[in-house]
């Protein structure tokens, strides 16, 4: 075996790991009653394995945080995720493919309408337990209330209930979500400008280097832009080929 794969396909397959929601995302898959997954992280995961020559073995979380843990413990080969500060401490990652804002969904009558409006206490602000974006919320608010949600399902049933008045997401994942929330309203601007990846294990630098190489063919060759268009996000666009992981918080 090479270095590389010695580094990154040590059990002879890819191992994917991927997080689901019930809308398509940049970074999250969905999965239907039957067990099928699809979404933009399961096509490029697709693509490497092949470009790679191995099979994929696929594994399916409920949050990015799940796949952190999954990525630092060698259970999964590369993960879908967020790469923010804190991450970077733990992982490796590629370079980005897609660029993400964080906002704020603010419910009808919480009388919400820029993001400053949400720091204030009698705002509760829901987040998915162990995301970047719920830690970056938790960074830019000192008086509104941060509570963690096991899943993005389950922060919105806390929307809808009343029990959270603003849900902290990416930008691209929250107008399918609005649509079940009547009167709510997606916040201008962003707490959070952050870039997605694919993750691995830290100390692989032959793996590391070959995902790397491969995530910037993926994006000159149209790859990305393929599942993005195939996952009915053809609005969005992709990280430019020089993209860094991280941009200042606008």
């Amino acid at each position: 075996m090479t270095p590389w794969q010695q580094e990154l396909t040590p059990t002879g397959t890819l191992r994917v790991g991927v997080a689901y929601a019930p809308k398509p995302t940049p970074i999250f898959v969905t999965q239907d009653s039957a067990g099928a997954v699809r979404g933009v992280a399961l096509d490029i995961g697709k693509a490497l394995a092949e470009h790679l020559g191995v099979s994929l073995e696929l594994m399916v979380a409920a949050t990015t945080a799940e796949l952190t843990e999954a990525c630092v413990a060698g259970a999964i080969d590369v993960g879908f995720m967020p790469a923010d500060d804190e991450r970077r401490k733990r992982l490796d990652f590629s370079p980005p493919y897609f660029m993400i804002e964080s906002t704020f969904l603010a419910a009808a009558g919480a009388h919400i309408k820029t993001l400053a409006d949400v720091d204030r206490a009698d705002v509760t602000v829901v987040g998915v337990a162990g995301s970047t974006t719920i830690r970056a919320a938790a960074r830019s608010v000192k008086a509104a209330k941060i509570v963690a949600a096991t899943s993005v399902a389950q922060a919105m049933a806390m929307m809808q209930a009343g029990q959270a008045q603003a849900f902290a997401l990416t930008h691209d994942a929250l107008p399918p979500l609005q649509q079940t929330l009547p009167g709510s309203l997606i916040l201008s601007g962003a707490f959070q400008v952050t870039g997605v990846a694919m993750a691995m294990q830290k100390n692989r630098p032959a793996a590391l280097a070959k995902v790397s190489a491969w995530m910037v063919q993926a994006k000159t060759d149209g790859t990305v832009r393929r599942a993005l268009d195939d996952a009915g996000l053809n609005t969005l666009t992709i990280a430019p080929i020089s993209a860094s992981l991280s941009a200042p918080t606008s």
